[in-house]
Parts: structure tokens; sequence; C-alpha cells
């Protein structure tokens, strides 16, 4: 059985790894603004502006799947699609914090790369 590489990850301290859970949890609740703001100032911790970069392009695409899920409410579909997210928020997001507290890097699925 071969071992598939990890994504290199830089060393991560109590500190940055706190930061990083505070993070997902924020964006449970505030959407991008906390990745938003540690992302901004946070600009010489390398495992936080990991974690900051993937909270802020989950939360750009939660708002762009929330706007088609408005628009899609019109024809009763887009409730569908909105409970949906709402449980993905919550799920990705515990799981983004899981792998911060663990000093993991986390890549999640059905992400929107914007900021690299």
């Amino acid at each position: 059985m071969t071992d598939f590489p990890r994504p290199s990850s830089p060393a991560a301290d109590k500190n940055s790894q706190t930061f990083a859970v505070l993070v997902w949890i924020g964006t449970i609740f505030f959407t991008f603004i906390p990745a938003l703001i540690v992302y901004l100032l946070k600009k010489d911790d390398a495992f936080l502006q990991e974690h900051a970069k993937e909270a802020l392009n989950w939360a750009i695409t939660m708002l762009l799947l929330t706007l088609i899920g408005q628009i899609l409410a019109i024809v009763l579909v887009g409730f569908l699609l909105i409970g949906i997210m709402f449980v993905a928020q919550l799920i990705f997001c515990i799981m983004g914090a899981v792998k911060a507290s663990n000093g993991q890097p986390c890549v999640l699925p059905f992400n929107i790369r914007l900021i690299k």
C-alpha cells in the first residue's frame, strides 16, 4: 500500500492553532469577516495564513451558493439548496477547526479557490 503525499504545512505553535480554530468557528457565525481579518493582519504566520485563506475561500463559496439558492427559491428548489448549504457550512467548518487544532492543513472539497 502506497502512502499519498500529504500537503506540506508550515509548523504551527499553539497560539497559531488557537487562532485558526477561532477563524473556523467564527466562519460559522460571521461568514468571511474573521477569516478576512486574520488574513489581512497575520501575514507573518504561514499556518494561520493557510487556514485563513481556506476559510475565506469557503465563506466566499457559501455566499455565492446562498445567492444562487435565494434566486432559486422563487421556484422552491432554492429552499432545499439553502438547507443543504447550512448543514455543509457546519460540517466543513467543524472539520476545519478540528484539523487546525491538530496542526494539520485543511483542504475542503467543493471549495472555489479564489484566494491563493
